[in-house]
């Protein structure tokens, strides 16, 4: 069993569109949707939810107005300012404990509220477990390793030999959670300046965490002066380039109608993506037989 992540420095980039088509390419395969801060895999996959779960997040401070005595010590020690006129604002409050810790009267208690859920759903291309994170909650990390925990239960239980994380942009916590653990990151990168700057950034995150690195360039002829820019860095770093695909209305067309590209039509960028899926099985199949050797 081998587990890919594709990521991207910023949004837009593509990646969960490449996803969506490995699912429809990958065979023996479960699916899991990482980016549980803004979930959109499921709109092309169109998930048949079999089981629905709750996430508990941090814990948040409650005041007991009943034994408060309205001393004020919470309210100037929290250096959140989530504590105003005894209430606690719950998008402000960090879960520190500490006003509950310094409270003369133990007025003030840690709670662990329902975060969001999770589920574990059935696809035309195979099992997708994916999360709902509530609206201005945290913790998105650990609900992230909760559903990837999942992913290889129900993988190593069906016998699968493949976990495809469609994973969230940026280098934040869910980052990290997402590729911690992974035999291989596919970094999709487009051709801007915005898009060079974070993409050097997660080359960082994943080199720290020693996990494999192929690249994606995605739209590469949008501008293919910083495509060739892109290339050169890659060459002088030894990361490998596996794909570089043209800028299509084709993809736009096939997220409307809810579909992987490699389904909606016949054309360049579905040649290429089929491609970028067998550069990138035979790089896990290749670390599989290093790993056995080891």
């Amino acid at each position: 069993m081998k587990e890919l992540v594709v990521l991207s420095g910023k949004g837009g980039t593509g990646k969960t569109s490449l996803t969506a088509s490995f699912a429809s390419l990958a065979k023996n395969k479960i699916l899991v949707d990482c980016d549980v801060d803004a979930a959109d895999l499921h709109l092309l996959l169109k998930p048949q939810i079999k089981e629905e779960n709750e996430f508990w997040g941090g814990q948040v401070a409650f005041i007991d107005r009943g034994k408060c005595t309205e001393c004020g010590l919470c309210q100037e020690v929290c250096r959140f300012e989530a504590i105003k006129d005894y209430v606690v604002d719950k998008i402000s409050c960090e879960g520190c404990g500490l006003c509950s810790q310094i409270c003369p009267v133990d007025a003030i208690a840690m709670r662990v509220p329902m975060a969001g859920h999770w589920f574990i759903s059935e696809t035309e291309y195979g099992t997708l477990i994916h999360a709902k994170l509530g609206i201005a909650e945290e913790n998105s990390g650990k609900l992230v390793t909760l559903i990837r925990d999942n992913a290889r239960r129900v993988a190593e239980k069906e016998k699968l030999d493949y976990i495809i994380n469609d994973g969230p942009p940026g280098i934040g916590c869910p980052v990290i959670a997402s590729l911690a653990g992974a035999n291989l990151a596919l970094l999709v990168i487009e051709p801007t300046l915005s898009g060079i700057h974070d993409f050097e950034r997660i080359i960082g995150v994943c080199r720290h965490f020693s996990v494999p690195i192929m690249v994606c360039i995605n739209k590469y002829d949008v501008n293919e002066e910083n495509s060739c820019h892109i290339e050169d860095y890659c060459h002088r770093n030894d990361i490998e380039v596996a794909a570089r695909i043209p800028f299509d209305n084709a993809v736009t067309e096939a997220i409307v109608q809810g579909l992987p590209v490699v389904e909606y039509s016949d054309n360049e960028v579905t040649q290429q993506v089929k491609k970028l899926w067998q550069v990138v099985s035979v790089k896990l199949n290749d670390q599989e037989g290093r790993d056995a050797n080891l």
